[in-house]
């Protein structure tokens, strides 16, 4: 796949229920496609969208993985985590 101007692309939730067969080509196919991105930063949140990256078995070539879903997309808005607030001491 070409570029086309992407530098990061953040994916939060799976296209279905991949863990059936049947259903698992969507998903499947958006973890390929940001696995195969050329010079983007690719970011997956939340544990069923982290999970499908791993069953892909394309874990290793995305650029960061988190289970945290909601908390990847708060971090990303600039909010601070209130975890990250108490080992700051805020």
């Amino acid at each position: 796949m070409r570029s086309s101007g992407r530098r990061t692309v953040v994916w939060n939730g799976p296209m279905g229920v991949f863990e059936l067969a049947p259903f698992a080509a969507g998903t499947f196919a958006v973890a390929r496609i940001l696995a195969d991105l050329p010079d983007a930063h690719t970011v997956v949140g939340g544990g069923d969208s982290a999970a499908a990256v791993h069953a892909a078995g394309l874990t290793d070539r995305i650029g960061w993985v988190s289970t945290g879903g909601g908390a990847t997309l708060e971090f990303l808005e600039g909010r601070t985590l209130p975890a990250v607030a108490a080992l700051l001491g805020q």
